[in-house]
């Protein structure tokens, strides 16, 4: 066949097949040229999800009537002129394809009204040509209608979804949009019916709002707030804790420049940063807007615009990796927000004694006196002495105890005075109360009933001092007096031998003993008095499956995390009280303590209004 140039119309139903692929693919574009048009409120009107109508208002600027034919034009925009301005492109749109492609597959009409101007333009496009520009009443802005999506292409309506589907969609790009422009009012209407509508938000308090009105008020209160900026790059939004992650990555927008993509170099970093918490199989929610010089970003990768390109890849996604991972790392137990029913007039930085606090003076006396009789003598031959030594009493003891209590320590009668009680302050995790089953702790805090996972609890915090001392390069070994002879498989020993130094900078000191055996000269200190010979061989395991532990960062931390796993305490195990004390203070202490390395939670509160609700209390 000879070459020939494409009819016109062909040729913008091929770029139709490109840009316009269901009604939200319409309504991205129309609404993408009123943003670019500087529109402060959207309306949007659907019917039969958007395949019978989509129709985007605003009160932009406005166009005049000769400009009417140019914006059905192909490669026709008022966005760029030269090269200079592609490669550092402001505006959601720029191509100059998307109406004329649009007009190509449906009925089109168009009617602007600029502020100079005594009445409206209006414009059609039927069965792909342009018709002639007519006077028409309007307000300033423009309104566009897209009716009988792909009626000139039926093949391609039958690809379309039901209407449920088809606007689900609509609905989904109008919350992403909602949450990129907070100050932008939105409202929208299917088949008649107001459905959703966003007010604008020009403070913090209605951002959480609107933010609210997108993914739930109750995640929304749940979520951690965080800004930061370093060379160029700025990343600002929320992040919910990774207790709230969901079984779908459906909750999760992130914005470039206010452009809202999604993009595999942005989920690797967010994945990352998530790696220490996140439960297998789980998404995190979170809404961040980066913002970075617009020359650093190549937005012309996609026809759609769902993905960009950066400059320097590398840099963003540290950047986000270490942003996140900081914001994460510095949340403690206690900067949960409060329950709905905390006292209002608790202080924002602690929790007091007190009526309104979770124990009353003559509890905390009888909480002082159980100490005293625990760490006085509890010994059947009556010598007088404390049992075990006092440094390890020392270490037990709660950082908040004042210091009457250590002073008193060996005093069954100890009864220090209430005036440093009536000061002192209850601490986020509270006091503990007992040990339950050999498995979790009780305890009591202001708001009400702690439970924690000891196992979990202790795992993370192993793991995390494992962690910092690799980091650190100041993992300090414990020899053992005798060396352990392993028995693993012939390639088990081979990894064993070829990473002994790896394994010699997380605190192991082990070499080949035989074809099919290792032996063990020295472990972490933090992991001294556990089964050696089980831990080596999980390490030997997960090696095998991961390759070089030298490969990479978070290999090595998926060791670690197996030795703490091993090193921290097990259920059935007996803890007294200060020693179940001491581990809810270096909770409130340790990075990420919300959840053990594996991503389950490590506690939970239950506050005095749930146990009344519980009892049928107050009704």
């Amino acid at each position: 066949m000879a070459i020939r140039i494409l009819p016109e119309i062909l040729i913008n139903q091929i770029a139709a097949g490109e840009v316009v692929e269901r009604p939200a693919s319409v309504l991205k574009e129309l609404v993408e040229n009123a943003l670019d048009a500087g529109a402060r409120a959207i309306e949007v009107d659907l019917e039969q999800g958007g395949v019978t109508l989509v129709r985007v208002s605003d009160d932009g600027v406005g166009m005049s009537a000769d400009q009417l034919p140019l914006a059905l034009t192909r490669h026709a925009t008022s966005k760029i002129s030269d090269l200079d301005d592609l490669e550092a492109v402001g505006t959601l749109g720029f191509r100059g394809e998307a109406l004329p492609s649009i007009g190509s597959v449906a009925r089109l009409t168009m009617i602007s009204r600029t502020a100079g101007c005594a009445h409206g333009w209006k414009i059609e496009v039927q069965g792909g040509r342009v018709g002639e520009v007519e006077p028409a009443a309007a307000r300033v802005g423009t309104r566009v209608e897209v009716r009988d999506l792909f009626h000139l292409v039926p093949a391609r309506r039958k690809f379309l979804k039901t209407e449920r589907t088809e606007y689900s969609r609509c609905e989904e790009y109008l919350k992403a949009l909602a949450l990129a422009r907070p100050t932008v009012a939105i409202r929208l209407t299917h088949n008649g019916r107001p459905c959703w509508q966003a007010m604008p938000a020009d403070d913090n308090a209605e951002s959480v709002r609107r933010l609210g009105a997108v993914i739930g008020s109750e995640l929304a209160a749940q979520c951690l707030h965080l800004q930061h900026s370093i060379g160029g790059l700025a990343l600002h939004g929320w992040v919910a804790p990774a207790t709230a992650a969901r079984s779908q990555a459906d909750l999760q927008f992130f914005f470039v420049n206010g452009r809202y993509v999604r993009d595999r170099l942005v989920s690797h970093a967010v994945r990352q940063a998530f790696a220490d918490v996140l439960y297998h199989g789980r998404h995190p929610v979170y809404v961040l807007h980066l913002t970075l010089d617009p020359a650093r970003v190549d937005v012309n990768v996609h026809p759609a615009k769902h993905e960009v390109r950066f400059r320097d890849g590398r840099s963003v996604h540290d950047f986000l990796y270490r942003s996140l991972y900081e914001a994460l790392a510095d949340q403690r137990p206690g900067d949960r927000p409060s329950p709905a029913d905390s006292p209002a007039s608790a202080p924002s930085g602690g929790w007091q004694f007190g009526p309104q606090g979770g124990l009353s003076l003559n509890q905390v006396r009888e909480r002082l006196q159980a100490y005293g009789q625990l760490f006085g003598d509890q010994r059947s031959d009556g010598s007088g002495t404390t049992d075990g030594n006092a440094e390890v009493v020392a270490t037990a003891l709660p950082a908040w105890a004042p210091s009457t209590v250590a002073g008193h320590a060996n005093s069954a009668t100890a009864n220090p005075s209430l005036t440093d009680l009536e000061t002192a302050q209850v601490p986020p995790l509270g006091f503990a109360l007992a040990q339950l089953a050999g498995v979790y702790i009780l305890a009591q805090n202001a708001h009400g009933l702690v439970i924690v996972d000891m196992h979990a609890a202790h795992e993370r915090i192993t793991y995390e001092r494992l962690k910092q001392a690799a980091d650190a390069g100041e993992q300090r070994s414990q020899a053992l007096l005798v060396p352990r002879v392993v028995a693993v498989s012939a390639r088990e020993a081979e990894l064993a031998e070829s990473e002994s130094a790896a394994f010699a900078d997380l605190g192991f000191d082990l070499a080949r003993a035989g074809p099919e055996s290792v032996a063990l000269r020295s472990v972490p200190e933090a992991l001294a008095g556990v089964d050696m010979d089980a831990l080596l061989r999980d390490l030997l395991a997960d090696l095998k499956e991961r390759g070089s532990l030298a490969r990479a960062a978070e290999r090595r931390n998926e060791l670690l995390s197996t030795a703490a796993c091993h090193g921290s305490v097990r259920a059935n195990r007996r803890l007294s009280i200060p020693e179940m004390n001491a581990l809810l203070r270096d909770m409130e202490q340790t990075e990420r303590s919300g959840q053990c390395n594996h991503g389950r939670p490590t506690w939970t509160q239950l506050s005095m209004k749930e146990l009344d609700s519980l009892f049928l209390r107050g009704r």
